[in-house]
């Protein structure tokens, strides 16, 4: 198929769209994996894409990566790219959760199996399934352990979010704040907490360390630190540091568990984050999107497919710190 078939594919054209030379460029390879990411920016994302290409190379298929650069467009253009070159399955973490459901479609219809993970896209779209840890039950440990650390001391909380819209942010602060009122509810029978300004460090350090500059700027007695990733608190760390304010401010993410941030938990210097291994879930998409490309997946697969959430403390570090880990 051509970039510019693929195009009036993709925008619903009343054309028709062969899909023979689709055909024609798969009839002979074992499989052709396409893994598209929004970004690779940060450090999760590069091990994402890491553990994606291995597993693919490890069932005996050709890959084709492309690292979207956190923009819309980039990435609509990288998934039109990779199914003219006949990819079969598509791995995606999509940049927009709506924006995105055209591109995805459309491979869908080309014959593409789809397969989305870590960041959510809307259900209309066309894909097998979405692979995640579960943000919102990830949040909510994080926000019943966080409530009982502090017990009952007042919280001036420093928020650092990713990026504006994006889904998994939302689920995820969404799920820390839930947990911590539910936790003060269940403990005192009353709840409070003070969220003094949220930041947004586009999931990575060095915008987290800017965001906690500007906060600190307006509010530097800030006692807690809640980022949507470790990323982020770990750059937040660095301009609490500078600015000599690090003591007595406790650092907590709603997700990841980064191996910088687990070898701060036990040293005592990181309160908590939650369980998002980039290894397992990418790992798990392949995995059952090669299942899906050979036909071998149940036909009530569920649309969502959830890692087991878990919150990372220094009483259970040990479980899940790994030095060799890429991420």
């Amino acid at each position: 198929m051509t970039v510019s078939g693929f195009r009036r594919l993709l925008l619903g054209s009343a054309l028709a769209v062969t899909l023979a030379p689709f055909a024609a460029a798969t009839a002979h390879a074992a499989c052709s994996v396409g893994v598209s990411m929004f970004t690779l920016g940060a450090p999760y994302y590069a091990a994402q894409m890491a553990a994606a290409v291995d597993e693919a190379k490890k069932n005996g298929c050709t890959v084709t990566t492309a690292d979207g650069q956190n923009d819309l467009t980039k990435q609509i253009g990288d998934v039109e790219d990779m199914v003219s070159k006949g990819i079969q399955l598509l791995i995606i973490n999509p940049r927009d959760p709506e924006a995105m459901v055209p591109s995805v479609n459309a491979a869908a219809r080309a014959g593409v199996k789809v397969v989305v993970i870590d960041s959510g896209l809307d259900p209309k779209a066309k894909y097998v399934t979405l692979v995640q840890s579960s943000n919102d039950q990830n949040g909510f440990l994080v926000g019943q352990w966080l409530a009982d650390k502090m017990a009952g001391k007042p919280m001036k909380i420093a928020l650092i979010s990713g990026d504006k819209g994006n889904i998994v942010g939302e689920e995820r602060r969404l799920g820390v704040l839930k947990g911590v009122i539910e936790e003060q509810l269940v403990k005192s029978g009353h709840a409070g907490f003070d969220v003094v300004a949220q930041g947004w460090g586009g999931w990575n350090t060095d915008g987290g360390l800017k965001a906690m500059e500007d906060i600190l700027t307006a509010h530097p007695d800030v006692n807690v630190v809640l980022g949507e990733n470790d990323s982020m608190v770990l750059g937040a760390r660095d301009a609490l540091r500078e600015a000599h304010k690090l003591d007595g401010v406790l650092l907590v993410a709603a997700a990841d568990g980064q191996k910088d941030a687990l070898e701060l938990i036990q040293k005592g210097e990181y309160g908590a984050t939650g369980l998002n291994n980039p290894d397992l879930v990418a790992r798990t998409g392949v995995d059952i999107g090669l299942k899906a490309l050979a036909g071998k997946l149940p036909a009530d697969f569920p649309r969502v497919d959830y890692t087991t959430p878990e919150v990372i403390t220094k009483d259970n570090v040990a479980k899940f710190y790994n030095p060799k880990a890429v991420f």
